[in-house]
């Protein structure tokens, strides 16, 4: 495999970018960020992916990845929430191709995170099955077995007491009904419990922005599965990217 390799990380509000040393899953240099266009159509965030690679100096050797706020299915985004309706039915390797010259490697956001964590952070040398929750406006998840992900897992939409789990349960949710600390982990020990029961995990990562509060609600809960906070916090989607792309061109 590539020992260095580009992630681009799509989100709402930017366009983010970095070479990764795949030795030690850091990134290499300054990221480079362009905010999304608006409207953010297939072309319009492709030429920033293009301005992002330009900027970043990534020679046609370097395998590229790209994570999206949305699932990839065989290449092809089947729904779309935080960018323009215009990107469902879209083949992202084929518009990629045609904006950057390229391949890239697409991925949902969630699911490279899942990978950065399991190859460079808290997950490191698991075995078996670990399920990543990245606890944000709403959850996004990713299971990964044995190495191997398990794309486009929607774990945030389960059903817990009549309610989708996220409407109740992510860190917005936390914000937007101002709940106390062990309010909020009072429900998430219901969905942590449940996940439990469905999957019979040997390891959950808690990402997302407030992991960096793990000690206030963490310790509140109490699973059979151990559960611990992310590392790579901001850069997971970058360098899950690099590192997908580079296993893909390997």
């Amino acid at each position: 495999m590539a020992t260095l390799a580009c992630g681009i990380d799509i989100g709402g509000s930017g366009v983010k970018g970095a070479r990764v040393d795949l030795d030690t899953g850091e990134v290499i240099g300054e990221r480079v960020r362009i905010e999304t266009p608006k409207p953010a159509t297939p072309d319009a965030v492709a030429d920033a992916c293009r301005q992002v690679l330009e900027a970043l100096e990534v020679g046609p050797d370097v395998p590229v990845g790209s994570a999206f706020p949305a699932p990839i299915v065989h290449g092809v985004v089947p729904f779309m929430a935080n960018l323009d309706q215009s990107w469902v039915g879209v083949d992202v390797t084929e518009l990629m191709l045609r904006h950057l010259g390229r391949p890239v490697t697409p991925l949902n956001d969630a699911d490279a995170a899942g990978l950065a964590e399991v190859a460079f952070g808290a997950a490191k040398g698991v075995e078996g099955t670990v399920i990543v929750t990245t606890l944000g406006t709403g959850i996004g998840t990713a299971v990964i077995v044995d190495g191997a992900l398990v794309p486009n897992t929607e774990l945030g939409h389960i059903e817990i007491d009549g309610h989708d789990a996220e409407t109740q349960t992510s860190a917005g949710q936390k914000t937007l009904q101002n709940l106390s600390w062990k309010t909020w982990a009072g429900r998430l020990q219901k969905y942590y419990s449940h996940l439990e029961r469905l999957m019979w995990p040997d390891l959950f990562v808690v990402g997302g922005g407030v992991s960096k509060n793990h000690a206030e609600f963490l310790p509140l809960l109490e699973l059979r599965t151990p559960i611990v906070p992310a590392q790579l916090l901001n850069t997971a989607g970058i360098v899950g990217a690099a590192y997908q792309a580079a296993r893909v061109a390997a």
